[in-house]
């Protein structure tokens, strides 16, 4: 059967816009907050030294992306009892002004202790409005589409986070041009003070929408869920669904999409070295690239479905992740890539003594000889092999003819291990220097059309994942507990699987010693989606999401 073209109106172009407004607030926030970090530890937990102030002021980050969960349920029960365009303006509200505020804040100078407490608590609060802004924003845009551009229509959604990078970026760079060496003092308040107007042009739009035909429908016959929470996670025929949700699709898209946008950028700067300013300018080159194919597979997933689409990409993934990523090395630094096949590195250490160094928050301490020794070599994005010690031997590094001895640190108090620290690691930099180890990628052996190439190649995927995933999770569940439904498990897959990627995959790495080694993390996460999502997971794209009938019964 021949689909009749549809034209967009402007009713519809105007849906898209402000849903899509509040997914930039997210992704300029984010960004802004990541890129200012450091700034703001200065700033705001000045009362303990640099490094612990950077930690607290990343705890301050992450805080944001542990409460997205909860806000899933506070305001995916609320869409799904008092409607998507109310509980739509309340999040963007809390948001926008949760951003505004941290640019009034006083300082720990000014105000004390009061001034990081206060700045966590709209951290929290900032996480609790984006657990029911992208629930929202894909419900809202999906509930207004055309039976036969869902998938187009939401994937307008996904490409906000490109805007909100260059948004931030460019909204930095300006301010640091403007205000200088005050940039410090007063002017990182400034990208958080213009935040207000993207809340004033998402209010005024947002307060001339009318509610979602789908649930006006629903209220009319008098068929909403009294109890959203219970009867999407409290009925096993409904929970199984969330679940299959979250672990057959979502759970995938999510490393698919970490790796692609932000774990290749980690290899690029931390495991490569290149240049930080050239890593990013790469980075955002591959998403200028690739960001229109999220309309292209969210279009494509109106006429061939979704679900092919997205386990492709996690397959797809999986099974190239590791090519791409030595093609990124040969590219991006082949003298390391060189050094590796020519001078390998061996620690010898006791297998007992080696911990799995995973620190989330980075707080751990890793003060054993073999995880110091690991953590050197790690850090400084070289691979090495292990070989097995006596009980007790004091880890050893061995590069070519030369051996450098690690070192026990909890036996030193905290001057003498950072006076240690110090010394091993510049013996180990001399050798590995010596070896032919490049202390950094040279910019002139850097193959910048291929590194991009690749790096592109990497969105691609995300835009195969991410495109279609916000109309599949919308036609999975029925109107009556729809917001709160796909809420939870979009916000634990991509804030908890996701956001801890790079930590775990840098831990992995440290454990087994070669560079590549993190990457069984999303690969081992998308082929579990994939096998998942291909025995259990139906097709929804026939589906009619206005009937309260649909989703979960009609998917079956």
């Amino acid at each position: 059967m021949t689909v009749a073209k549809h034209v967009m109106t402007k009713e519809e172009k105007k849906v898209i816009f402000a849903s899509s407004l509040g997914t930039v607030f997210e992704w300029y926030d984010f960004y802004l907050y990541g890129s200012l970090a450091a700034v703001i530890g200065k700033q705001f937990f000045s009362g303990v030294n640099e490094t612990t102030a950077f930690i607290f002021a990343l705890m301050a980050f992450a805080a944001g992306f542990a409460v997205r969960p909860f806000g899933a349920l506070v305001f995916g029960r609320l869409g799904d009892l008092v409607g998507r365009k109310y509980t739509f303006l309340v999040t963007i509200m809390i948001m926008g002004l949760s951003t505004f505020v941290v640019g009034l804040l006083p300082t720990y100078a000014s105000i004390g202790i009061a001034a990081p407490i206060i700045l966590v608590c709209l951290r929290l609060l900032q996480g609790l409005a984006l657990g029911g802004e992208y629930g929202g924003a894909a419900t809202y845009v999906a509930e207004h589409a055309p039976r036969h551009k869902r998938g187009a229509f939401t994937a307008w959604i996904q490409t906000t986070a490109t805007l909100g990078l260059f948004l931030s970026l460019i909204v930095i760079m300006l301010t640091r041009s403007y205000t200088g060496a005050d940039f410090d003092v007063w002017g990182w308040r400034i990208p958080f003070l213009v935040s207000i107007v993207l809340l004033g042009v998402s209010m005024w739009i947002r307060l001339s929408l009318n509610e979602s035909p789908a649930f006006t429908k629903m209220k009319e016959e008098g068929t909403r869920s009294k109890a959203p929470l219970t009867e999407s996670f409290g009925q096993w025929k409904n929970a199984r669904f969330v679940l299959l949700a979250l672990f057959g699709l979502v759970v995938g898209q999510a490393v698919v999409w970490y790796t692609g946008q932000f774990y290749a950028l980690f290899f690029l700067t931390q495991m490569l070295k290149v240049d930080a300013q050239n890593a990013n300018l790469l980075i955002a080159g591959s998403l200028i690239i690739a960001t229109p194919f999220f309309v292209v597979f969210g279009s494509l997933s109106d006429r061939i479905g979704r679900k092919p689409i997205i386990m492709a990409g996690c397959l797809i993934a999986a099974l190239t992740y590791f090519p791409i990523f030595s093609g990124l090395t040969h590219f991006a630094n082949p003298a390391l890539e060189a050094a590796q096949k020519t001078s390998p590195i061996i620690i010898v250490a006791d297998p007992a003594a080696c911990t799995f160094q995973f620190d989330p928050i980075g707080k751990a301490k890793f003060l054993n000889s073999c995880d110091i020794a690991k953590g050197v070599l790690a850090k400084s994005g070289i691979s090495y092999l292990n070989e097995a010690a006596p009980a007790g031997t004091v880890a050893t590094i061995k590069i070519g003819d030369k051996a450098v001895s690690s070192f026990e640190g909890n036996v030193l108090d905290k001057d003498a291990f950072k006076v240690k620290s110090k010394e091993f690691s510049d013996a180990v930099n001399v050798a590995v220097k010596e070896a032919g180890y490049p202390a950094k990628a040279d910019p002139n052996q850097v193959n910048n059309p291929m590194v991009l190439l690749l790096l592109t190649i990497l969105v691609i995927y995300v835009t195969m994942v991410y495109g279609p995933i916000a109309a599949m999770l919308v036609e999975m569940f029925p109107t009556r507990i729809r917001y709160t439904s796909m809420s939870l498990p979009y916000h634990i897959g991509n804030g908890w699987f996701g956001g801890f990627l790079p930590t775990v995959a840098f831990a992995l790495v440290a454990w087994k010693g070669d560079i590549y080694f993190g990457l069984w993390y999303p690969v081992g996460f998308a082929l579990m989606t994939f096998v998942i999502g291909m025995i259990f997971i139906k097709e929804t794209y026939h589906v009619d999401i206005h009937s309260n009938s649909v989703g979960i019964e009609e998917a079956r």
